[in-house]
């Protein structure tokens, strides 16, 4: 480790607290799954985890050194001084940038009723009932309550890095304010992606145009777009998931902080953790996404066997520049006008 990074009973001073909170949100989330037979309980906290154990390590310095209170954060002693007593202006524009992403997907939770108990991601119910109920559960305590409350902590990592980058080189640079810049920009993005797939739902349930929907929303559905069954138009007539991309783009964004902070890659290289290791959760957040989205897609190409096939076709998963590639691909094959036809309908020639 390096030497900012003291080390107690084989764990880093720095990772004793998250590791508790870890172990606590673990099991909490595993024994609510039980008792409400409902396993979105990590859903519910996914919004607000990452940003709190980023806190941890911006708010380093204003910590007390034992904890006053059961899981209230502490800074362990034999920290480096320089941790302690000297603040950190890039972890605090992470965390702020963190806290702007929290504020963004409790939105979209809160409106889609995920907060509240009773409600659960329906992938959950159709996985439930394609497993016996043995194996559901197993997977119930290693994926969803284990590994992804791991994968909430591992998003800190960043910060955490960038926390312990030696005192000559935690002031701003020109890389934190382009990434920040950039950060801002995915940011709002996602956030027109999420409201245009909202205001499309709403419309497909209830039949009403909302007027007054957010700048970038103000699409005027079509009986073609409800009777497809799924959005084809704004941002998702370039990217099937254009939310999810942003997602990824950001927690990269992030990760990229402590990396460029220093002058060379070398300088933390003393030990075992390095700059480089801030890209592992970005990492590891794009597998999750991709399995997952597999998933989804399956049920909604089951839903919608051969509109949402010509969607697949048409479209890229992700990324918005492979669409005009797949077009070309498909007019090679002489199917781009039927699928543009399934997928956009009187707009197929908005996209090329």
């Amino acid at each position: 480790m390096t030497p900012t990074e003291p080390i107690k009973a084989g764990i880093p001073l720095t990772f004793i607290w998250p590791i508790k909170f870890y172990i606590y949100t673990t099991l909490t989330t595993y024994a609510l799954s039980i008792i409400t037979n409902n396993v979105s309980q990590v859903d519910r906290v996914w919004t607000f985890l990452p940003v709190m154990y980023s806190a941890y390590y911006a708010l380093l310095p204003f910590w007390p050194s034992e904890s006053p209170l059961p899981l209230f954060p502490f800074s362990p002693k034999g920290l480096s001084r320089a941790l302690v007593n000297e603040g950190n202006p890039r972890t605090c524009l992470m965390l702020a940038l963190q806290v702007i992403w929290m504020l963004r997907l409790s939105y979209n939770t809160w409106r889609r009723g995920l907060f509240n108990f009773k409600d659960e991601d329906y992938r959950w119910d159709i996985l439930r009932a394609k497993v016996p109920k043995w194996l559901f559960q197993v997977f119930n305590i290693t994926f969803i309550a284990i590994i992804q409350n791991i994968l909430l902590f591992l998003l800190a990592i960043p910060t955490h890095n960038a926390a312990i980058i030696p005192p000559a080189d935690r002031g701003l640079k020109v890389s934190d304010y382009i990434l920040a810049f950039l950060s801002i920009v995915t940011l709002a993005v996602e956030f027109t992606a999420d409201n245009q797939q909202y205001s499309y739902q709403t419309h497909k349930r209830t039949g009403v145009i909302n007027t007054n929907d957010w700048p970038g929303v103000r699409i005027k559905w079509t009986q073609a777009d409800v009777q497809r069954g799924f959005i084809t138009r704004g941002l998702w007539a370039w990217s099937r998931h254009p939310n999810f991309l942003c997602e990824q783009t950001f927690w990269f964004l992030q990760a990229l902080f402590p990396i460029f902070a220093l002058p060379r890659l070398e300088k933390l290289a003393q030990g075992e953790i390095t700059p480089l290791a801030s890209l592992i959760p970005p990492l590891a957040l794009c597998i999750l996404f991709f399995s997952s989205t597999l998933f989804t897609e399956s049920i909604s190409e089951n839903k919608y066997p051969i509109a949402y096939r010509a969607y697949r076709s048409r479209v890229a998963m992700f990324v918005p520049f492979l669409t005009p590639v797949w077009g070309w691909l498909l007019r090679l094959k002489g199917n781009k006008e039927y699928c543009d036809r399934l997928v956009y309908g009187n707009d197929s020639r908005k996209v090329q």
